[in-house]
């Protein structure tokens, strides 16, 4: 797949909160295997792995990244303090201090300016006043991050040039349109699911919103895909299914690491880089082993290209 002749290949990569360490397992076997994007268009946490591989697009950057992950406390992406949670009710634009994502892009990225990195890499998110999806192509990799990220309510806007900016999940959390839109002729879509599998209702606003989150993401991007057949390539690795643990749960990266790497090791081995279908584990079910074999067995083919 990598150095097609006359193909243009993008990794997109979507949002999903701490569901990003699957995207670091993903992305170890993709390199693993040869495979390796003209450009990279990433949101919210997509958008951080994005710019950390494109960065250093080898086992050894994907390794940091990895470490990066393993390494994560919540307290480092969301510190709450009683300040800015009482700001809520004197008018502030958030409840969290954005210092801690800010500092953690800043000690983990080689590289600054999105312009700089060794691949091409593009972050979207949305325009606050319009809801209209901005791509990001060059400026400070934090503040893109910070942009990309900004749950609406749980962080504040980040003004870049005349626009106010927010979580690009609100326009368009799985970005395959703006890898369209940038010349891709082919695509490797690497989700990060839902939880399938929680045996409770998430507790705690944020958890709350990352799961909804999730789920808006997942029905997004199969509509995307759904709208792109026949019109490109596309590949989308398989998320995890079943997946019982929170987005808000940083506690796990390394579980999740391990078995997103040995589920897409066991795609690229049976040919899924040439498979145009959409996952089962991306639409509505139930965490049930008759429902997940399922899922799995009457994935959505798209019409192979030529």
């Amino acid at each position: 797949m990598a150095g097609s002749v006359g193909k243009k290949t993008g990794f997109v990569l979507a949002g999903g909160g701490s569901f990003g360490a699957i995207q670091v397992g993903m992305l170890r076997e993709l390199v693993a295997c040869g495979v390796v994007p003209d450009l990279v268009v990433g949101a919210s946490v997509g958008a951080l792995n994005g710019i950390s591989f494109c960065c250093d697009p080898t086992p050894d950057g994907v390794a940091h990244l990895e470490a990066v992950w393993c390494g994560l406390r919540r307290s480092d992406v969301f510190p709450l303090s009683p300040r800015h949670l009482l700001g809520v009710f004197t008018g502030a634009a958030s409840f969290i201090d954005p210092s801690g994502l800010r500092g953690l892009v800043a000690r983990h990225l080689s590289r600054q300016q999105l312009e700089d990195t060794v691949i091409p890499v593009h972050v979207v998110a949305t325009d606050l006043l319009t809801g209209a999806s901005v791509l990001l192509s060059s400026g400070a990799a934090d503040d893109a991050v910070l942009a990309s990220c900004a749950i609406p309510g749980a962080f504040p806007p980040v003004r870049i040039g005349d626009r106010y900016l927010i979580d690009g999940a609100v326009a368009s959390n799985t970005p395959v349109m703006a890898a369209l839109a940038l010349g891709c002729t082919r695509l490797v879509v690497l989700p990060t699911g839902f939880a399938c599998a929680l045996s409770t209702a998430p507790t705690g606003a944020l958890a709350s919103a990352f799961h909804a989150l999730n789920l808006l993401v997942a029905r997004q991007l199969v509509r995307d895909l759904e709208q792109l057949s026949g019109l490109v390539e596309v590949a989308t690795v398989p998320p995890l299914c079943p997946l019982e643990v929170s987005a808000y749960d940083f506690s796990r990266a390394h579980e999740l690491i391990e078995r997103a790497a040995q589920g897409t090791r066991r795609w690229l081995e049976s040919g899924g880089l040439e498979q145009q279908r959409i996952p089962g584990a991306l639409r509505p079910h139930v965490d049930d082993p008759r429902v997940a074999e399922a899922c799995d067995a009457s994935e959505q083919a798209v019409v192979p290209h030529s």
